[in-house]
C-alpha cells in the first residue's frame, strides 16, 4: 500500500507526495482537526492509553472517517501511514502508554512541529496494532515523516521496537521488505549503483527503485507549480492501475488516491483516481479552532476547496 516521495529542488519549496494503494475503497474524506482537541490513543479498556492535547491544527485524509492515513499540520510537518507486512508491534506492555495505529500519524501531527521532535517522542508510547473491520485485515503499518526543513524519517516497528531511519536522504518509501533491505536492493540497479535494468513491475521494491531513479532525474523547476507537476509525474509512474493484481497482498493493489503537500507554503492537494480534478487546501486560510470535514463525494469539487469544509463533530477514531 503506497509510495511516498520527498523532493526539494534548489530554491524551491519542500514537496512530499504519496500514492494510496489499497484493495478496496477507503471512503476517504478530508478533515480539519483543530488545535486544543483532547485525544486518547487507545480504547478505554486499555490499561494505559496515551492522552494528549493537540498543539497544532492539521488537515488530514481519513480512511472511513476513522483513521488518519496522511496529512500535514500548520507547522509544516507531514505524516504518511504506509503498509508494511513485516511490522510486529509485540505484546502489550502496560507500562508504556498505548497509541492505536489509527492515531499514530495524528498524534505526531497534533504535538510536533518537526521530524526531529517526532523522532524524539517515539520512545514515549507503544504503537498498538489493530484489526481493520472494513477490510478484514490486521493493520501492519509503518510511519513516514517529513517537514518544511526537508528532514525525513521512516519509523518501523519490528519485534516490538521502533527501527528509525532519520535524515533528509530518505526520500522514497514504499512497503515490503523493511526499509534497510529496500535501500540495499535499489543499489543493484543502473543509475542507482548497479547494472540491472530498471524494473517495471507492481511489487513495492520495483516501485521503490523506479521512484528513486526518476526522482534523481527531475529537472529543477522554475516555479512551485512546475515543481508540483514534476513530482506528480514521479508518483504517477509508481502508481498502480485499476484492478487487483495480487488479491493476497493488499500492498499490491490499485492506487485509490494521491496527495501532494507543499510543506513550505502549507498547501495540501488531493487527487482521486476516480475523478478528473485535483483539489487543494491552503492551511494558512484554515480556521484551526474548530473541527470541519470536506465530503469528497460531492460533485463539482475542483481547485482551492479551503472554504468548502463544513463544521463537524470530532471523528470517531478506530481505537480497537
Amino acid at each position: 500500500m503506497c509510495t511516498r516521495v520527498l523532493w526539494q529542488a534548489d530554491g524551491q519549496p519542500v514537496l512530499v507526495g504519496r500514492n494510496m494503494d489499497w484493495k478496496q475503497t477507503l471512503h476517504t474524506n478530508l478533515w480539519v482537526l483543530p488545535r486544543g482537541a483532547q485525544r486518547s490513543g487507545a480504547a478505554e479498556a486499555d490499561p494505559n492509553p496515551l492522552r494528549w492535547t493537540a498543539r497544532y491544527g492539521s488537515v488530514a485524509a481519513l480512511a472511513y472517517d476513522q483513521a488518519s492515513t496522511d496529512g500535514i499540520n500548520e507547522a509544516g510537518l507531514g505524516a504518511q501511514l504506509l503498509w508494511l507486512a513485516e511490522s510486529d508491534f509485540g505484546p502489550r506492555e502496560p507500562h508504556r502508554p498505548g497509541l492505536s495505529a489509527a492515531l499514530w500519524a495524528q498524534y505526531l501531527l497534533d504535538t510536533c512541529a518537526t521530524v526531529a521532535e517526532a523522532v524524539a517522542a517515539t520512545e514515549g508510547y507503544q504503537v498498538l496494532g489493530q484489526n481493520d473491520p472494513h477490510a478484514g485485515t490486521f493493520s501492519t503499518v509503518h510511519l513516514v515523516l517529513d517537514d518544511a526543513g526537508g528532514d525525513s524519517a521512516v519509523i518501523e516497528i519490528l519485534a516490538g521496537r521502533p527501527v528509525i531511519h532519520h535524515g533528509p536522504q530518505y526520500t522514497v518509501v514504499t512497503n515490503s521488505p523493511p526499509f534497510e533491505e529496500q535501500l540495499e536492493h535499489q543499489r543493484q540497479f543502473a543509475g542507482l549503483g548497479g547494472d540491472r535494468p530498471l524494473p517495471g513491475g507492481t511489487a513495492p521494491e520495483d516501485r521503490f527503485v523506479r521512484a528513486a531513479y526518476y526522482l534523481a532525474r527531475l529537472p529543477r523547476p522554475e516555479t512551485p507549480a512546475e515543481g508540483y507537476a514534476s513530482l506528480l509525474s514521479v508518483l504517477r509512474n509508481a502508481a498502480q492501475p485499476a484492478g487487483t493484481p495480487d488479491p493476497e497482498r493488499p500492498n499490491v493493489s490499485m492506487t485509490r488516491w494521491r496527495t501532494l503537500a507543499d510543506l513550505t507554503n502549507r498547501i495540501y492537494a488531493f487527487e482521486s483516481s476516480f475523478r478528473p480534478d485535483i483539489v487543494w487546501t491552503t492551511l494558512d486560510a484554515v480556521d484551526f479552532d474548530h473541527c470541519a470535514r470536506l465530503d469528497l463525494t460531492q460533485p463539482g469539487l475542483v481547485g482551492d476547496v479551503t472554504t468548502l469544509y463544513r463544521p463537524a463533530a470530532e471523528p470517531d477514531f478506530q481505537l480497537a
